[in-house]
C-alpha cells in the first residue's frame, strides 16, 4: 500500500493528504470534545494530561528520530551502492580498450545490454518493491561468458583481464546489494510503534484544554501537522526506490555509460 501511494502521488500531494488528514481529524475531534465536555476548555484534566503528554511525546520522539536516522542512512547507502555499481560497470568498459577490437566490441555490447536491462526492465520492478533478479540474469551471464571465452595473450592483456574479472565480481556483488536494498522495509514492530503511536498521540492532544479556542486550535493543528509530515517522511525513506525521493538510475546514464543512451 505504501509503495502504491508513493508511486501514484507526488510528495506534495501525500503531504497534503497525510498532514491535512491529521489536521482535519484533530480539528474535528477537538471541536466535538469541547462541545460535549465543557470542562475540557477549563483545563480540568491538564495536570494529568500534561505529564502523560510530555512523557509520551519524549518516548515517541526518540523512536521517531531513531527510525528517521536509520532510514536516511539506508537511503544514502543505497544511493552510494548504485553509484558504485555504475562506476564499476564503467570500469569494465574502460578496461576493455586494452583488448583486441573484436573482444572490445563484445564487452561493449554485453555492458550495454546489461545497463539497458537495469534501467529499462529492472528499475520499474524495483520501484514496485518486487525486483526480479531473473530480469538481468541473462545479461550478467553474458558478461561473464564474454570473458570466459577470451584468452589473453600479451602480459598487458593478462593484467587488464584479471582486473576486469575482479571488477566484474564487484559489479555482481553491488547488484545483489541493490536488489536487497529495494526490498528492505521497517520491521512490523517498528511500523506498529510509529503508526500506532501517532494514533495514540493525536487524540491525547484533544483532551488538553485551553480556554481560548483559537489557541487550542493552533496547538492541535501544529501537533497534527508535525505528526502527518513525520509519517510521510518515514514512509518515503522506508522505500528507497519508490516515490519522488527514490534512488535514481542516473549513474547508469552518465560518464562512459552515456554512450549507450545517445
Amino acid at each position: 500500500m505504501g509503495i502504491w501511494l508513493l508511486n501514484n502521488f507526488t510528495t506534495l500531494t501525500l503531504a497534503m493528504l497525510l498532514g491535512g488528514g491529521a489536521v482535519l481529524v484533530a480539528v474535528t475531534g477537538t471541536l466535538l470534545l469541547r462541545r460535549r465536555l465543557s470542562r475540557l476548555s477549563h483545563g480540568a484534566y491538564n495536570d494529568m494530561l500534561g505529564v502523560v503528554l510530555s512523557m509520551y511525546a519524549a518516548i515517541y520522539g526518540i523512536i521517531l528520530a531513531f527510525v528517521v536516522v536509520a532510514e536516511w542512512e539506508a537511503l544514502n547507502d543505497a544511493e552510494t551502492n548504485v553509484a558504485t555499481e555504475a562506476s564499476q560497470t564503467a570500469e569494465v568498459l574502460r578496461d576493455a580498450s586494452a583488448f583486441p577490437p573484436a573482444q572490445e566490441r563484445r564487452v561493449t555490447v554485453a555492458v550495454g545490454e546489461y545497463v539497458h536491462a537495469i534501467v529499462e526492465k529492472q528499475w520499474p520492478l524495483m520501484r514496485e518493491g518486487r525486483p526480479d533478479p531473473g530480469v538481468t540474469n541473462p545479461q550478467v551471464v553474458k558478461l561473464y561468458q564474454v570473458f570466459q571465452d577470451y584468452e589473453p595473450r600479451s602480459e598487458s592483456e593478462k593484467v587488464y583481464y584479471e582486473q576486469s574479472v575482479t571488477t566484474l565480481g564487484e559489479v555482481a556483488q553491488a547488484r545483489r546489494t541493490r536488489l536487497s536494498d529495494s526490498q528492505q522495509s521497517l520491521p512490523t514492530l517498528l511500523n506498529v510503534l510509529i503508526y500506532g503511536g501517532a494514533l495514540v498521540m493525536l487524540p491525547l492532544t484533544f483532551l488538553y484544554g485551553i480556554r481560548s479556542l483559537r489557541a487550542q486550535m493552533m496547538f492541535v493543528i501544529s501537533v497534527a501537522g508535525l505528526i502527518g509530515v513525520s509519517l510521510l517522511l518515514c514512509l518515503s525513506l522506508d522505500h528507497p526506490f519508490s516515490g519522488n525521493l527514490s534512488v535514481s538510475p542516473a549513474p547508469f546514464k552518465e560518464g562512459v555509460l552515456a554512450q549507450f543512451w545517445q
